[in-house]
């Protein structure tokens, strides 16, 4: 903490506040690196759920990265995977401003993979090496070390999204570089378990580079694209229940037609930050209320509009 001596003006008293300690907001989400204008950041960044407005610079990355994935305990935010196959694995602590520090390694080094945890364990799915990867594998949350082989997807893909409740982590929306074509798939685990994942049911339509945040009880699946249908880039949002099996449901839009933003929640409100329509790259921030459906609306701005971004946050609902 910083010596300041005598008496301040109030001027000088604004001057100095950075170079004291404040408390962090007890909801924090946070966004971690992406690509912009050709250049891949290392930047972290955090938002109050609980009160709408723009990013806080957190700290940065041990590397620049995009294209990885992120899950959140009450007291860690953990990233894995990205940039070009890496298998670094590193995290923050949620109270505390300051750079992340490595965990450990994934089993297989990917990009264009998901994540999603409970408070104990966060899992990390599928996802492209030099092909297309079924890989499921886990951390500890609390404890730095190497990545677990936990199952398979039902299929090698790239680019799915994840979500959680404390005991499942569900996963949808895909691309197979293999075949050339886009799923629509929803498939399931048991988070505190280890094996194979199980069909869940359906997205309305088959798209990848989704992504989803969830409630305790609902998950929600948010934008997304498909080269072979116009628009290309979806502003679709849907629904599911996480507790049973089925098809997702319409929920309402994003704010704009976009894909390869990030989302993370609170277990009130879910957030969609960044993205990109090949035109443009988003700073928007959306949100929408999770036990309700309609339209999102705005939160607030990322410091500068990227894609390929991850998310997490510690007061989602697969720690309620």
């Amino acid at each position: 903490m910083p010596n300041y001596q005598g008496v301040w003006s109030l001027s000088t008293q604004y001057q100095n506040a950075s170079g004291w300690p404040f408390p962090l907001p007890a909801s924090i989400g946070l966004f971690y690196g992406g690509y912009a204008s050709s250049t891949t950041l290392n930047t972290i960044e955090y938002i109050d759920l609980a009160t709408s407005g723009n990013t806080i610079d957190f700290g940065d990355m041990t590397q620049a990265n995009r294209l990885n994935a992120a899950h959140g305990s009450t007291s860690r935010g953990v990233v894995g995977g990205g940039n070009g196959n890496t298998n670094v694995i590193q995290f923050v602590i949620f109270s505390t401003l300051g750079n992340a520090s490595d965990f450990g390694d994934l089993s297989v080094g990917r990009w264009y993979l998901s994540s999603a945890s409970n408070n104990t364990r966060g899992l990390f799915a599928g996802g492209f090496i030099s092909s297309d990867s079924d890989v499921i594998d886990y951390v500890t949350i609390a404890s730095e070390g190497n990545a677990t082989d936990f199952g398979n997807m039902t299929s090698a893909k790239m680019h799915p999204s994840a979500l959680a409740s404390s005991t499942r982590a569900v996963m949808s929306g895909s691309y197979s570089n293999g075949s050339s074509s886009y799923s629509n798939e929803i498939e399931y685990v048991t988070i505190g378990s280890t094996g194979n994942a199980t069909d869940f049911g359906d997205l309305s339509s088959s798209k990848y580079a989704t992504d989803s945040a969830a409630s305790s009880t609902r998950g929600l699946i948010m934008s997304g694209e498909n080269h072979t249908e116009t628009p290309r880039y979806k502003n679709d949002i849907e629904y599911i229940t996480i507790a049973s099996t089925g098809n997702a449901s319409d929920f309402g839009d994003l704010t704009s037609n976009r894909t390869v933003g990030a989302a993370c929640s609170s277990n009130t409100i879910a957030v969609y930050g960044g993205g990109t329509d090949a035109a443009s790259y988003y700073n928007n921030i959306d949100q929408v209320t999770i036990a309700s459906t309609g339209n999102a609306t705005d939160f607030g701005d990322l410091s500068a509009g990227r894609n390929q971004l991850a998310a997490s946050s510690n007061c989602h609902g697969g720690l309620a």
